[in-house]
């Protein structure tokens, strides 16, 4: 009984391992060091409406707070840009307000996930059954590498098609799509999207890669 119940857990671990390792490179995008890093990034493109690189890690920074906070879209109301106009229209207002209940929403799924996955690491550490935890590791890095694989080639195949998909699986509507020259897609471009995916999957790999050796790295050590 008491193996049945570990190799349950380690399906557990497996399952959850790539949530969990996907959802924390996520959470760390949401922070300003990325675009802090994006916009110094060689070949970015410029803001053909006249944002310099500190306008755009200003005004990032401003968005990102709003998304991770409790305020409404009235936060916004305190900011205009030069001319005297809005930050965000009321489109874009709407897809930050949409954006905003996503990324809670995620955030609490991760903290239940991370929650499950931890306990199951204890569980199984507690039943003295390290064998089973690799296992469940190993497995979960390896469906981490299929999925992020995936993720990979749609990205290199057409970033565009799969960016449209992405946004049809989690937003309803068209509210996503703004002109060029709006302050989103500025600050936002397709370049900053693409990166952040590209980030997020190589990361995810090198974890992935450690998960699937470790157990081996430590059997030739005892040897």
């Amino acid at each position: 009984m008491k193996n049945k119940i570990a190799a349950l857990i380690s399906w557990i671990v497996a399952i959850l391992f790539p949530a969990v390792v996907m959802l924390a490179f996520v959470r760390l995008l949401l922070t300003p060091f990325f675009p802090a890093a994006e916009y110094r990034m060689p070949g970015f493109p410029d803001d053909p409406y006249g944002f310099t690189q500190a306008d755009r890690l200003k005004w990032s920074d401003i968005s990102i707070d709003y998304l991770l906070n409790n305020e409404n879209a009235e936060f916004f109301s305190a900011y205009q840009l030069p001319d005297g106009s809005p930050l965000y229209n009321e489109r874009e207002l709407s897809h930050m307000d949409d954006v905003k209940v996503l990324v809670h929403k995620g955030l609490e799924i991760y903290a239940i996930v991370l929650a499950v996955f931890l306990l199951s690491i204890l569980l199984l550490v507690s039943l003295k059954h390290a064998a089973q935890l690799w296992k469940g590791l190993r497995a979960g890095g390896w469906l981490l590498i299929g999925i992020m694989l995936a993720i990979l080639f749609s990205v290199a195949l057409d970033f565009s098609a799969f960016f449209t998909w992405f946004h049809t699986l989690f937003f309803q509507g068209d509210s996503w799509i703004f002109y060029y020259s709006d302050t989103f897609i500025r600050l936002f471009p397709l370049r900053f999207w693409s990166d952040a995916f590209i980030y997020v999957s190589l990361l995810s790999l090198i974890i992935a890669v450690v998960a699937i050796t470790q157990p081996f790295i430590k059997k030739k050590t005892r040897h």
